[in-house]
């Protein structure tokens, strides 16, 4: 097996690892945070997420340019807000916004490994097909994309959710989840 292989091969399973270890935190703080809260954000329509999601993408991207902060809350923390809400707004997608806010812990633990396992395996298939290229991305990067991602959402919302020929807002909210996660890995490397 050629040299070349060998170290991909490396580095997926590094990712992968790496991957799991960010899921981690964020499904450890989103459990926590629901047992403390319970399940409030059911109230919460996903044009309503998108929102709390883009004001957490744009405090990134403006400390990125100014180079400080005057709020104390991470960025780490930042981009894991944004990996929870994504979960959250992909589970409101398929069960709703509700006023019955009410959803079991146990029914809460299995929507959100559902959520992420399909968002692991779109980043497995497209970092076989596009060789861990964001590896080699700069953070602010990233940032910009997540807001792109953001602004195609607000518009497809504001187009009542049709699309003519572009993917729908679960893609975009898988892409932001993993983008945040490649963020977050590159920032633990640094």
């Amino acid at each position: 097996m050629p040299e070349q292989e060998v170290e991909q091969k490396k580095e997926s399973k590094n990712t992968i690892a790496q991957y799991d270890e960010v899921i981690q935190k964020c499904r450890d703080v989103f459990l926590k945070k629901s047992k403390d809260y319970g399940t409030s954000w059911r109230i919460l329509r996903t044009s309503s997420l998108t929102d709390q999601i883009f004001i957490k993408a744009q405090r990134i991207r403006t400390i990125e340019e100014k180079g400080e902060r005057k709020v104390q809350d991470s960025i780490e923390g930042e981009y894991s807000g944004m990996i929870n809400y994504c979960i959250i707004a992909l589970i409101q997608l398929e069960i709703g916004s509700d006023l019955d806010i009410d959803l079991p812990i146990d029914k809460l633990e299995v929507l959100y490994d559902q959520k992420v396992n399909a968002t692991k395996q779109l980043m497995l298939d497209k970092n076989h097909d596009y060789g861990e290229a964001w590896r080699d991305m700069r953070t602010s990067s990233l940032t910009d994309l997540i807001l792109a991602k953001l602004l195609r959402i607000k518009q497809i919302e504001d187009n009542k959710g049709a699309t003519l020929i572009s993917e729908g807002i679960d893609a975009n909210y898988h892409d932001i989840i993993n983008y945040s996660i490649f963020a977050l890995i590159k920032m633990s490397e640094a």
